[in-house]
This record gives structure tokens, C-alpha cells and sequence, in this order.
């Protein structure tokens, strides 16, 4: 440590610590001069220890998710069980070759894999065909309570694991990438 840092010790505005935010309605204040009268203290920000966080745009990601919903859904109604699977991975390397933490994509391939699951399933019970009949049989053969509603949670909760592990091979098989 330098004799200069040393002198900078406890004084304020040092270490440029909690930049100030301003409040609705104040104006910002230059170097010697005061704020309106009567203005409550500006609030302090929270330090932050790390690069600034990304704006998330939601329209290419909301895109991107629906497309692969309809990819799920349209492969399980020709009985390509394992696309979750391949989604996830899909997703993973993605996710790894852009950067993006899990918080971002665990979300996403979560709801895509539900929904491209739950829409054949529930297409099949509004449009007339056997799909609770089927579902509490299955339940019944898996050895849990024969309900439809069980077989249908259980369907949709292995579509999500097929996804959640598809992720997490993606963002394993791809390297880091190069800052």
C-alpha cells in the first residue's frame, strides 16, 4: 500500500463507495452549491462489487422460448419423447458461448419444456381423446395414487428434468468463454 492511500484512510468520498442516487424531483448538485430548500437527503446507493448488470431484452427471449415450446410440443405429439433434452442442451451451450448465468436461462428452459409438454396434453382432454384416462392408468402402473392430475404432474416434471440436465450437459461439454 502507498503513503498516499494511507493519507486517504477514513476519508470521506475515498473510495467512491455508494454513488449517490437521486430522488424524484431533486436536482443534481454541482460542486459548491447547495440543493432546492427543504429537499430531504439523497438517498445512498449499496455498493456494488462486480461489473454492472446486463438489461435483459425480454422480446428475443420470449421469442426464443415460445419457438421452443412449439418445437416440444409438435416433437411430442409424434412421440419424440427426449426433446426437452435436446433443448436443454440446445440452451446450455448457448448459455455458456454468451455468458449467460443460470438465473437467465434455468427460467426459461423450465417454462419451454412444461409448455411444450403441457399444450399436446391438454389439446388431447379439450379436444375429446382419452388423455386423464391414460394419464391415472400410467399413474397407477408407476405406483403412485391413480389420478390424472398425478400422472400429468409426473409427465411434466420428467419433461423439466430432461430439460434442467440437458442444460447442464450443454453448459459442461462447452468451453468458457475467451474475455
Amino acid at each position: 500500500m502507498a503513503v498516499a492511500d494511507l493519507r486517504k484512510l477514513g476519508k470521506r468520498g475515498s473510495y467512491r463507495l455508494g454513488a449517490r442516487r437521486l430522488d424524484s424531483g431533486d436536482v443534481p448538485r454541482r460542486s459548491g452549491r447547495a440543493g432546492r430548500a427543504g429537499s430531504a437527503p439523497r438517498a445512498l446507493r449499496a455498493p456494488v462489487f462486480g461489473p454492472p448488470p446486463a438489461r435483459t431484452r425480454y422480446g428475443p427471449w420470449l421469442a426464443v422460448l415460445v419457438a421452443g415450446a412449439v418445437v416440444i410440443a409438435v416433437a411430442a405429439e409424434f412421440g419424440l419423447w427426449f426433446v426437452p433434452f435436446i433443448a436443454g442442451v440446445v440452451a446450455g451451450v448457448a448459455a455458456r458461448r454468451e455468458g449467460w448465468g443460470l438465473r437467465r436461462v434455468l427460467p426459461g428452459i423450465i417454462v419451454m419444456a412444461a409448455a411444450g409438454w403441457g399444450i399436446p396434453l391438454l389439446w388431447q382432454m379439450v379436444h375429446g381423446q382419452p388423455a386423464g384416462a391414460t394419464a391415472r392408468v400410467i399413474a397407477a402402473l408407476a405406483g403412485l395414487p391413480p389420478h390424472a392430475a398425478v400422472g400429468v404432474a409426473v409427465t411434466l416434471l420428467l419433461a423439466i428434468l430432461q430439460a434442467v440436465v440437458g442444460v447442464w450437459l450443454g453448459r459442461a461439454i462447452t468451453p468458457r468463454p475467451s474475455r
